[in-house]
């Protein structure tokens, strides 16, 4: 497995690129597909990625995926004042969940063919 500093660069680049789909996909007048509408919705699951890291000693993905999600998602809901749509709630789990165990079961299955 990836030491710790290159796993944590690892689930960032997956959250910016969750992110940057995310923003392609739902681009609106009220959140544009831009750099700063990127950036909105980027933070939330960042900070709770940062949180997760804090949190949790080990490379465990599925809890620090977990710890994303739930974090990212409270905040985008503080910041919108509203609750998320359980769809926004489920893609929002299937797509970082596939970004960010994607990842870890590409570097595993990588690491046990070089063995």
């Amino acid at each position: 497995m990836l030491h710790k500093p290159y796993a944590i660069a690892a689930d960032f680049v997956a959250i910016a690129a969750f992110a940057l789909l995310a923003r392609a996909a739902h681009q609106t007048e009220e959140m544009p597909f831009t750099f700063l509408g990127w950036l909105e919705t980027f933070v939330p699951f960042g900070v709770g990625l940062a949180l997760a890291w804090l949190a949790v000693r080990r490379n465990t993905g599925w809890l620090i995926w977990l710890i994303t999600l739930v974090v990212g998602l409270i905040i985008w809901g503080f910041y919108r004042d509203k609750l998320p749509h359980w769809s926004f709630v489920l893609v929002a789990g299937t797509t970082s969940a596939a970004l960010m165990l994607g990842w870890r079961g590409i570097a595993r299955l990588a690491v046990s063919r070089r063995r």
